[in-house]
């Protein structure tokens, strides 16, 4: 187990020369905890696999450096860091039994057969695969083959970190939440680093104690779940995190006062002069704006309300801006104008995609 740190670290796959606005990763200065766990959020083409790369060793960054419990491993081969990963595709040995799968990295190193027993027995039993330690791997389901991927993983106490390069794309849906919930106990039992890339938020959400997201190469914002929800520091992050994600709209601000499609709505605390020419743009989620029959808030147009099971989501248009918020389940309309009531305690302000602090913070 390791801290690991990153040290004004970039990459591209065109070298060092390269002009900074193409490099896969822009440089970046930060630390993983030992012990932590850590989910790379984002879309494909972001980043989040080269910076995992970079970590394994399977990539030598353009610049900066990588530490391990202080100790520079830039240049250091994977097999020389003690990182273990697991992949998309299990790559499991189908002629060997499934002990022998989960003892086979512990055999390499050559420990004695009764300690690789009694590892392997431990492993097997916090993944459930206990009463099929005998059966070969081939014709394994799917998810019993990535828990053996998993558990190769686990198996070594010493490991510095633990990667996840999108370990349940090819688990059906259903097994998805109890593959997630079964690591997420294996990280307190184990207090190991894990660092888990995906592009889905709700992997992401559930199994992380910290959450990176990422964009065009960059890291916009990390934190914990409850922060990037209640407060995106990018806007990127809004649309990214919730589902629908946060509504952003032009708007105007003056002091306590901000001007949307020609309405007026007084915000809940002052903020500072923005720079003219600045875009500058309101955010608010749908859990926090609610369509009313007013006239206490925003006139919109209603385009449809959409039942989605545990919420009803009304999509509506405020001037040309098109907006998700909440409907009671109680609401009728009759016909298309309505009112959206904003949660002003919610609502945060953006200026070139970057979140503004108010004069309270």
């Amino acid at each position: 187990m390791a801290r690991i740190d990153f040290e004004a670290l970039a990459h591209s796959y065109a070298g060092a020369d390269a002009a900074p606005e193409s490099y896969a990763l822009k440089e970046m200065t930060m630390t993983w905890r030992q012990g932590g766990a850590y989910a790379l959020l984002g879309p494909s083409g972001c980043g989040k696999t080269t910076l995992l790369n970079i970590i394994s060793g399977l990539i030598t960054p353009s610049s900066g450096r990588i530490l391990f419990d202080g100790e520079d491993v830039t240049h250091l081969p994977t097999e020389k860091r003690n990182i273990a990963q697991v992949f998309q595709f299990p790559v499991i040995y189908d002629t060997m039994t499934v002990a022998q799968n989960l003892g086979f990295p512990l055999k390499n190193r050559k420990l004695a057969p009764d300690k690789i027993a009694q590892r392997v027995a431990e492993i097997a039993d916090m993944l459930d695969l206990t009463s099929v330690l005998d059966r070969k791997a081939t014709g394994l389901t799917a998810d019993a083959k990535q828990k053996i991927s998993l558990g190769r993983g686990l198996v070594r106490a010493d490991v510095a970190a633990i990667l996840f390069d999108e370990p349940l794309t090819v688990i059906d849906p259903h097994l998805k939440w109890q593959l997630r919930s079964k690591l997420k106990a294996l990280h307190r039992a184990l207090d190991m680093t894990m660092i888990y890339v995906t592009h889905d938020q709700t992997e992401a959400l559930t199994f992380a104690d910290t959450i990176i997201v990422m964009h065009d190469g960059r890291i916009v914002q990390s934190g914990r779940p409850a922060d990037l929800f209640e407060q995106p520091e990018h806007t990127f992050v809004g649309h990214f995190i919730g589902s629908p994600g946060m509504n952003f709209i032009p708007a105007e601000i003056d002091g306590t006062v901000a001007r949307l499609a020609g309405q007026t709505l007084s915000l809940a605390t002052r903020y500072p002069s923005i720079p003219a020419g600045t875009k500058v743009e309101l955010g608010i989620r749908p859990e926090f704006a609610l369509l009313t029959h007013g006239p206490d808030g925003l006139r919109v147009q209603v385009d449809r309300i959409d039942n989605t099971g545990r919420a009803r989501i009304a999509r509506v248009r405020l001037g040309g801006c098109k907006m998700s918020v909440t409907v009671h389940n109680y609401m009728t309309l009759a016909g298309s104008d309505a009112f959206v009531r904003f949660n002003l305690s919610k609502i945060h302000i953006y200026a070139d995609s970057k979140r503004v602090e108010s004069a309270h913070g």
